[in-house]
Formats: structure tokens, sequence, C-alpha cells
């Protein structure tokens, strides 16, 4: 394929994938259960930052999380008690525990109360076409408090050439704009432009097969590259070619 083809294919994946339908198999399903924009972010956050593994055990888990907050996140991030906390000790998903939850919460806690939010912190140190700086940034806040060495595992920073495939689906689904109804884009001050693909084993393995990326590791230069790529078909929303990428990958063997 060349190029023309090669986004006409990609185009043509998007529309496939990007619709109601992709909700029900997908951790984007969370936020959605809620109405409040501090509700839908930190709803967001949270399963997000444990989406990696079986799909249906992150969204499962993911539900699980909501419940132990009474199913209201930002009146449990900010109002809790320590018997609250206490209760969450038995979560686990994966490597993220009950302790790594509860340092989430204070951190949550300690964004709204002295920061402005979620929004206000990953906003603040946006650059042209990245959000690099911007993530590296916000783990620094996030973890200003007094905290365990063990969570800060769970949050990637791109400048040390992470990919950070967790944050950047979180920034998507906060920031992009469709009217397709996936996507939240419920976040106005930062553009999709700034967006960079959520790159994964099945994103990944996809691109290079398209002749989108060779490097092979899946860290931050091969992000660098490949959003270098979608840029080339379509700047000022190459993310969504996220859901080309991941429906190709995922939905069929490709």
């Amino acid at each position: 394929m060349n190029q023309t083809e090669l986004k006409d294919f990609l185009d043509e994946k998007v529309l496939q994938y990007n619709t109601l339908d992709f909700i029900e198999s997908d951790p984007v399903q969370i936020p959605h259960l809620f109405t409040s924009k501090e509700d839908i972010e930190i709803a967001g956050f949270l399963s997000a930052t444990i989406a990696w593994g079986n799909r249906k055990m992150i969204i499962k888990n993911s539900h699980k999380m909501m419940e132990f907050m009474g199913n209201t996140p930002y009146d449990f991030v900010m109002s809790h008690s320590d018997n609250d906390l206490e209760r969450l000790e038995t979560f686990v998903h994966r490597t993220f525990n009950g302790q790594d939850f509860i340092g989430f919460i204070k951190s949550l806690q300690n964004i709204y109360q002295n920061h402005s939010g979620l929004e206000a912190v990953f906003a603040k140190n946006q650059e042209a076409n990245s959000m690099q700086k911007s993530i590296s940034e916000f783990k620094k806040i996030f973890f200003e408090i007094p905290h365990l060495a063990r969570t800060q595992k769970h949050i990637s920073d791109p400048l040390n050439n992470s990919a950070a495939k967790r944050i950047n689906m979180y920034l998507r689904w906060m920031c992009r704009q469709d009217n397709k109804g996936v996507d939240l884009g419920i976040w106005k001050t930062i553009h999709p432009s700034s967006l960079s693909c959520p790159l994964d084993v099945h994103s990944g393995n996809v691109a290079r097969k398209l002749g989108l990326l060779t490097r092979k590791q899946n860290d931050g230069k091969a992000l660098f590259e490949l959003d270098s790529k979608l840029r080339e078909f379509d700047s000022t929303d190459p993310v969504k070619y996220d859901f080309a990428l991941f429906g190709l990958g995922v939905f069929e063997g490709f």
C-alpha cells in the first residue's frame, strides 16, 4: 500500500471501530458510568491506571474500585475517612494492590485541593504536538506528598523513554471530542493534536506490519516514530488511529 491507500485503509478502520459498540468491551465504559466532570476524570484515571492484562479482568476490577468508593469517586477522594481507606487494602489487580490504591486516593485529593484538579495539572506543561513533558511533570506532582516507593511504578514517565500507554489512553478519553460517543472529550484546555497514540503490544505489532513503525521495542522512541507517521495522516487528531490499530490487532488478529 502507498501512503494514500494506507491512510484510506486506516480511516476506514477508525470509522469501523470508533462506535458505541466499542465501549462494552473496553475500560472506557467506566468513566461513562458518571455524569459530573470530576467523577468522570477520576473514574477514568483509576481504570486507565490498571488497564493492562486481560480486558475482562481490567473492567471487572475497575468496577470493583468504583464500588469501594461508593460509586461516588470525587466525593470519596475529597472526604474519605481512615476507615474508608482501610477497606481498600483488600483490592488487588496484578501488581497494583490496596496500598497503591490508598496512595492514589491521597495523591488525587492533593491534586484537587492544591492544584485545581487533574485537567489543570495535565494542561500546565503541554507543548506543541506533545504531552510528554506534561505527563512527566504530572508524575512529579502526583508523588509530591509522602508515598510508598513501590507505588511510583504505576505512573510512567515518558522522559525516561516510556511509551506511557495507559496515561496516553486516558488523555485520549478525556480530550478527544469527535461526537462518536466513545471518547468523553470533557477537557477543553488540551487539544487532540497534542495527544499520542497509546502504544502497546497490539498497536505496536499492527503498526510494524503496516510499515508505520520500525523500532522493535514499544518505548518512548517508538512512540515518537509512530506519532510522527500518524500526524502525517491527520495532524489535528492523530490519536484517532488508535481505534484502527487496536481494532486490527485485538478484534481481527491482523
